[in-house]
């Protein structure tokens, strides 16, 4: 199975989650597109002690910007077409760039990978002021396209307000609440990991 890594924005901690998920499932990990340095595949590679198989991306951008943008700046041309799957026989933790809508292109955008590969979006909800609404805005949409929400996790200082009229408008269960994270490293990464397996588990997946 094909899990994609979205949020409803940049910084939400895709990576981390990415890493964790990983190594709590036995997937490998995969970051089609990369725009900037250093690349969240070295990131993962050392937040899980090279437990996780990590393929290679399929496009390393140099600038750190919307990937419509660092490619044409690298005279380079995405499109949809051309992405392909790493071969693997493993689940596969796909990471998106940014949120749903961020362009690959003029007409073609990061949600547009999910029907690609087949994938269940597994969605961000880093909890800040205004949150609300860029959730609900995604669940919409990930609802209008028809494509598969596996889960949402949230992550920030836990806010029950917030939590509780965005799983209001979701059918999908919450995988799992990650509180502010004081330090992100192998041991705390692996302890998340455990607690996502538990969950995991639980939801009998």
């Amino acid at each position: 199975m094909n899990y994609f890594i979205t949020a409803i924005g940049t910084d939400s901690g895709k990576t981390m989650i990415s890493s964790a998920l990983s190594l709590a499932i036995g997937a490998d990990y995969w970051k089609p597109i990369q725009a900037g340095f250093p690349t969240d595949t070295n990131t993962v590679k050392n937040l899980t002690d090279n437990q996780v198989t990590c393929h290679e991306e399929q496009y390393i951008l140099k600038t750190p910007a919307s990937p419509h943008q660092a490619a044409k700046m690298d005279g380079i041309e995405l499109s949809l077409r051309k992405f392909t799957r790493p071969k693997t026989n493993h689940n596969l933790v796909i990471e998106g760039a940014g949120g749903c809508m961020v362009p690959i292109n003029n007409h073609e955008f990061m949600i547009d990978l999910v029907p690609k590969f087949g994938a269940e979006i597994i969605l961000v909800s880093n909890l800040y002021l205004g949150s609300i609404n860029h959730t609900i805005l995604t669940l919409e949409l990930i609802k209008q396209r028809g494509y598969t929400l596996k889960a949402i996790i949230f992550n920030g200082p836990s806010n029950s307000a917030t939590e509780d009229i965005i799983m209001k408008n979701t059918s999908a269960p919450c995988l799992i609440k990650i509180p502010q994270m004081d330090q992100v490293n192998q041991k705390s990464i692996y302890t998340l990991s455990q607690n996502i397996k538990k969950n995991w588990n639980e939801l009998g997946w």
